[in-house]
Formats: structure tokens, C-alpha cells, sequence
């Protein structure tokens, strides 16, 4: 029985994993309490929240790029160069 052929191998779909987990760890960084109409929160201009979230998700999009970019290693099973 032979395999199916998939466009993506195993490590990459485990880079997209890990590029996914980056850019969900960026969004859960720049969640925090939100200023109202009554009560003004300066959290919201935090370093963390303005700087650091941004780029860690960009660092994951980036990640996720070279994931679908990466070439994997496909071993020759019919014989054929």
C-alpha cells in the first residue's frame, strides 16, 4: 500500500505548530483590561503590551513563513533520480 503524498512532511507541520503557539503567545501578551468610558486604564500603553507582544508575533509569523517555505526531506522509495 503506498503512502499518501502530502505537500507538508512532519517537521513541517510541527513548525507551523511552534510558529502557531508563538503567535498565540504574542495575542495572549497583549491582552489585558480595556479603558472605559469611566475609568481610564494606562496599563494599556504598557511596554509589553505595545512592544513586546507586536514583536513576538511577528516572530511567529515569520516562523510560520520559513515553516511553509522549508523544503523536507523526501526519501526516494521508486528507484528514480
Amino acid at each position: 500500500m503506498d503512502k499518501q503524498k502530502f505537500a507538508f512532511g512532519k517537521t513541517n507541520f510541527i513548525l507551523l505548530a511552534i510558529g502557531m503557539a508563538i503567535v498565540i503567545l504574542g495575542f495572549v501578551l497583549m491582552s489585558g483590561p480595556s479603558s472605559t468610558e469611566t475609568a481610564f486604564e494606562p496599563d494599556i500603553f504598557s511596554t509589553r503590551r505595545i512592544k513586546v507582544a507586536p514583536a513576538i508575533c511577528f516572530l511567529g509569523f515569520i516562523s510560520m513563513i520559513y515553516a511553509v517555505l522549508h523544503k523536507s526531506e523526501t526519501k526516494n522509495t521508486d528507484g528514480v533520480a
